[in-house]
């Protein structure tokens, strides 16, 4: 199981990128959880996540939450910017999959 939270300004485009991914893993069987949350509640999930994706417009805060989820050893990244655009919920999928696995 790898539980990832999905996070921005208000959590409102994540939320649909959310939806997108549940639906991907959902047609590959995969055992994930997918949630989106604004970037204000990111700390209230620390203990219950493996992945954080930010949104792309705000990578520029991956050191930062990083830094904040080291001590529960939570894998940080921003998803990549033409899969948000294109609201492509198996890539991103996917690429937190690969990236939580470290490949």
């Amino acid at each position: 199981m790898i539980r990832i939270l999905l996070a921005c300004g208000i959590g409102a485009s994540t939320g649909f990128m959310a939806a997108n991914m549940r639906k991907a893993a959902k047609a590959k069987k995969l055992d994930v959880t997918v949630h989106a949350v604004s970037k204000s509640q990111v700390s209230e999930y620390a203990d219950k996540i493996d992945v954080l994706l930010l949104g792309p417009h705000f990578s520029a805060e991956v050191p930062e939450y990083q830094e904040m989820l080291k001590d529960h050893h939570v894998k940080v990244t921003s998803i990549d910017p033409d899969d948000y655009a294109a609201l492509d919920g198996e890539s991103i999928l996917m690429d937190a999959i690969d990236f939580y696995e470290g490949n």
